[in-house]
C-alpha cells in the first residue's frame, strides 16, 4: 500500500509541476498557488540561483550565465528540438522494449506493433512541418498582401512602422525579437519548434498539438489493455477470490491488483502515468488554442486586450472619481442642507459602481467557421492565389 500511495503522489506532484509551469500564467490561474509556483520556476528558482552563482563565482559566474541564457532563450537554437526527439524516440524505445514482447495479447492486436510506429511517424512529421515552415514572415515585397489581408482596428493595432525591417507594420503582426523578422498573424514564438507560429503555420502546430495528444491516450490505453491481457492470462482475479478468500469486488481486488502490477511491470505502470499526464498536459494546450482560434484570437492579441480593458476600466474609474469628487466640491460651495442620515450615506451606491463596463470589439471575430477556415487557408494565401487567377485571366 504504501508504494501504491508514493507513485500516487508522484503523479499528482507531476501533474501539478507541469500544469503549473505550462498553464501557469493563464488568467484563469490569477491569485492561484499555480500562478505562484508557476513565478518561482519561470522566474524565482533561476534568480535565486543567479544570486548563488554570483556569490560563490563573483561576476565572471554571472557572465557565464548571461551567455548561456542569450544562447538558449533571446536566439533561435535547437536544444529543445533535440530534448523533444529524444523524448519521443526514448519513450517509444522503452514502450517498444518493455510491452511489445506481451503483443498480441487477449485485448491488443499484433497490428499495434506497426500503428504505433505509424503513428509516431506522423507526430514527427507534424513538428518538421511546425518548425520548419513559414509562420508568415512580412517582408518588403510581400507587404502588401498582409495589409490587404488585416485591416487596423484602432484599437489594439494600428497604422505603423516597424522600428527594426523599417516597413508598414501590418495589423495582427509582430516583430519577434528572438527571429528577428516581422510574422503575419503572430501567435508566439514556441521554443520546441525553434519558429515563430503564425498566420501560416498555425494549422499544422494545431494539428500537433492534437495528433500528440491522441498518440498520448493511445499510448496510455495500448499500455492498459497490455496490463489487462496479463491479468487475465495469470488468472489473477481468480487466484486472489479463490485462493486468498478475498471478496470479489473492485474495492477489495484493485489495491492487490496494483500491488501485483507494480512489482511485476513497474515500467509499463510508470510509461503509463507518464503517458497520462503528458496526454492532460497537451489537452489544456489544445484546447486553450482551439477557443483561441474559434475566436480569431491569438496569444499575442490576448495579452494586447488584457492591457487594453485594465487600461481603459483605471481611466473610465478615475473619470467616475473625478466626476463624483466635482459634485461633491460643488454641493459644498451651495447652499447647506440638512445633514444627511448616515444609514443613507453607508448604503450610498459608490459612484465607481457606475463606471461604464469596457467590452473587448475583436473586429477579426467573424464566426465559427470563418475562423476556422482561416486558419486551415491563411488570407494572405487566399488573396495570393486570387491575384494569380486574375492575372492568367
Amino acid at each position: 500500500m504504501e508504494v501504491q500511495w508514493i507513485l500516487f503522489c508522484h503523479g499528482l506532484v507531476t501533474l501539478l509541476v507541469l500544469v503549473s509551469f505550462l498553464c501557469g500564467q493563464w488568467p484563469i490561474f490569477e491569485g492561484t498557488p499555480i500562478q505562484r509556483i508557476h513565478h518561482f520556476l519561470t522566474f524565482g528558482a533561476y534568480d535565486y540561483f543567479q544570486r548563488f552563482v554570483g556569490f560563490v563565482f563573483g561576476a565572471k559566474g554571472t557572465n557565464a550565465i548571461s551567455s548561456v541564457e542569450y544562447f538558449c532563450c533571446d536566439r533561435p537554437n535547437p536544444i529543445l528540438q533535440l530534448i523533444y526527439l529524444a523524448i519521443v524516440g526514448g519513450t517509444y524505445f522503452l514502450v517498444a522494449n518493455s510491452s511489445f514482447g506481451y503483443i498480441p495479447g487477449y485485448y491488443i492486436g499484433e497490428i499495434h506493433r506497426y500503428t504505433s510506429l505509424l503513428a509516431v511517424g506522423v507526430g514527427v512529421l507534424l513538428f518538421l512541418l511546425t518548425s520548419f515552415s513559414d509562420p508568415g514572415t512580412v517582408k518588403a515585397d510581400n507587404v502588401s498582401q498582409y495589409l490587404s489581408a488585416y485591416p487596423y482596428d484602432n484599437i489594439i493595432y494600428s497604422e505603423k512602422e516597424c522600428s527594426t525591417c523599417k516597413i508598414p507594420k501590418p495589423a495582427r503582426s509582430k516583430h519577434c525579437s528572438i527571429c528577428d523578422r516581422c510574422v503575419a498573424r503572430f501567435d508566439h514564438h514556441c521554443g520546441w519548434m525553434n519558429n515563430c507560429i503564425g498566420e501560416r503555420n498555425t494549422q499544422y502546430f494545431m494539428a500537433f498539438l492534437l495528433w500528440h495528444t491522441l498518440l498520448c491516450i493511445y499510448g496510455t490505453v495500448a499500455i492498459g489493455l497490455i496490463l489487462a491481457g496479463q491479468i487475465k492470462e495469470f488468472k489473477v482475479i481468480d487466484i486472489l477470490t479463490v485462493y486468498y478468500g478475498i471478496e470479489n469486488s473492485f474495492r477489495s481486488l484493485s489495491p492487490h491488483v496494483v500491488q501485483w502490477l507494480l512489482g511485476a511491470y513497474t515500467t509499463q505502470i510508470l510509461l503509463m502515468v507518464f503517458l497520462a499526464i503528458v496526454s492532460l498536459s497537451l489537452a489544456g494546450f489544445f484546447g486553450y488554442h482551439a477557443k483561441l482560434c474559434l475566436t480569431n484570437t491569438t496569444t499575442n492579441e490576448t495579452f494586447k486586450w488584457q492591457e487594453y480593458v485594465s487600461w481603459q476600466r483605471k481611466l473610465n474609474e478615475a473619470r467616475a472619481s473625478s466626476a463624483a469628487l466635482k459634485a461633491s466640491i460643488n454641493g459644498m460651495s451651495s447652499e447647506r442642507k440638512p445633514p444627511e442620515n448616515k444609514w443613507r450615506a453607508m448604503f450610498r451606491r459608490s459612484p465607481l459602481k457606475d463606471v461604464e463596463v469596457v467590452v473587448k470589439n475583436n473586429i477579426y471575430d467573424k464566426g465559427f467557421f470563418q475562423n476556422i477556415l482561416e486558419i486551415i487557408m491563411p488570407l494572405s494565401r487566399r488573396q495570393l492565389s486570387l491575384r494569380t487567377k486574375s492575372k492568367s485571366g
